[in-house]
């Protein structure tokens, strides 16, 4: 695995030394139900009804879930149906806003004198892993207390090129990534060192990191070579502990818990506010965008509003990508909103959005070479030409293809530009369908 899924990218960082900047409030904000990994949340509200800023519009289904607050203070004016950039639907909560952003009257910081304190304030906050998948932050919280955990991650790699989000969290609020440090060592005493990762092309924040946790002996900053997907879970275990998380397991399975930089400066703000998590920081930038920035905007506002706000050429627009160049999903209308994980808008021209012609694979390899989790993306291009659904699952378990991250690598590295990832997330879709069926 060592040798595995390194490659080197342009690293496009145009906002690295770019302060936030926080955008007028919009008009209205869109708050799908689903926007991390687990059960979509419930709407709690009706339409007609008055909110504020962090007023909790919707509640977790479940442990694997999230509660939903509004960012905004104004009217809900519908509950129904949306379509997720990922095709998948499900609801999502409407509201116009009065422009005021009055704050709920009922938001205190919260008591938390444990650990269990800590995880359900955390749950409550409604805070999701803010480097990209979105899993929900609280169950990490839980499994770093209940499992055998020696050592605590704190990711700030932030490998994907273009993206700045968490680097400027390391240099603007290094106090609250110092704060919510802190709470981790004090509530979780469990794991005998935290580890706090960030690629070497990242100097300013590796210097601000290194002097704020000087003092403490328990945690270490680590320089990582500038490799992508050096930020993917995995990857970062492997690299920094030399551990192999297995197929199916978690870091807690290995005895670590891995919390993104920006997740961790979160917890600070909250215990000490009280404000659930409305506002998300994101980089804006790509060819099609005149102004380049990191901007502060309520979850939920349209990336019209936001690409607007950067600056673009609409004339000129090709293509939105939800996060950035390797892993962003395009966006299919403007109007869609941003989500609690979107930590990047990538607006592409209408010359780079043009499809490339693609030539047939002539098996040099380099896909196979270059995947971080050792897998050969032909093997599943080839099963899923199989025709009989159960045989087609057989060959996509046999090769493996739940292990996939998504990383683009094969896709990047192909010299014939096969569409090796698409194929690899219409592959995984396909086996799980397959899967579920043979359950009901």
């Amino acid at each position: 695995m060592s040798k595995l899924g390194k490659i080197k990218l342009p690293h496009r960082k145009h906002t690295a030394e770019m302060k936030d900047s926080r955008i007028p409030t919009p008009s209205v904000v869109v708050l799908p139900m689903s926007q991390y990994i687990g059960a979509p949340a419930i709407p709690i509200v009706k339409v007609g009804q008055t909110v504020c800023v962090g007023t909790k519009v919707a509640e977790a289904d479940g442990k694997v879930s999230a509660a939903i607050h509004s960012p905004v203070s104004g009217t809900v004016k519908k509950v129904g149906d949306f379509l997720l950039a990922n095709g998948k639907s499900c609801q999502a909560i409407t509201i116009e806003s009065d422009g005021e952003m009055t704050m709920d009257p009922g938001i205190t910081p919260p008591t938390v004198t444990n650990a269990e304190e800590l995880c359900q304030a955390i749950r409550e906050s409604g805070l999701v892993g803010l480097g990209g998948a979105g899993f929900p932050t609280a169950n990490k919280l839980e499994n770093a207390i209940s499992k055998n955990i020696d050592t605590i991650i704190v990711n700030g790699a932030e490998c994907e090129p273009y993206i700045t989000v968490d680097n400027r969290t390391m240099i603007d609020g290094a106090e609250n990534v110092v704060k919510g440090v802190k709470i981790i060592e004090e509530y979780i005493p469990g794991p005998q060192q935290i580890i706090v990762a960030i690629e070497n092309n990242k100097p300013i924040a590796i210097k601000k990191m290194t002097e704020a946790f000087a003092g403490d002996p328990k945690v270490k900053v680590v320089a990582l070579p500038s490799e992508y997907p050096q930020g993917a879970e995995k990857t970062l275990v492997y690299t920094l502990l030399g551990r192999v998380i297995p197929d199916g397991k978690l870091p807690s399975d290995v005895g670590c818990v891995m919390f993104n930089v920006t997740s961790v400066a979160f917890f600070a703000h909250y215990l000490e506010t009280g404000i659930p998590y409305v506002w998300r920081t994101l980089t804006v930038d790509g060819s099609a965008v005149k102004s380049p920035k990191n901007v502060t905007a309520p979850i939920g506002t349209s990336l019209r509003d936001i690409l607007t706000f950067c600056d673009a050429d609409f004339d000129n627009l090709g293509k939105v990508l939800y996060g950035g160049p390797m892993m962003g999903i395009a966006a299919y209308d403007l109007d869609a909103p941003i989500y609690k994980n979107t930590n990047a808008l990538l607006a592409l021209s209408k010359a780079e959005s043009l499809p490339k012609k693609q030539y047939p694979c002539i098996h040099c390899g380099k896909c196979v070479a270059h995947c971080p989790m050792g897998l050969n993306p032909t093997a599943f291009v080839k099963a899923m030409k199989i025709e009989s659904k159960d045989e087609r699952a057989e060959a996509l378990q046999s090769a493996n293809v739940l292990s996939c991250i998504d990383c683009g690598s094969c896709s990047y590295v192909c010299p014939s530009r096969r569409p090796l990832v698409e194929n690899n997330k219409l592959a995984k879709n396909d086996l799980r369908a397959t899967l579920a069926s043979k359950k009901n």
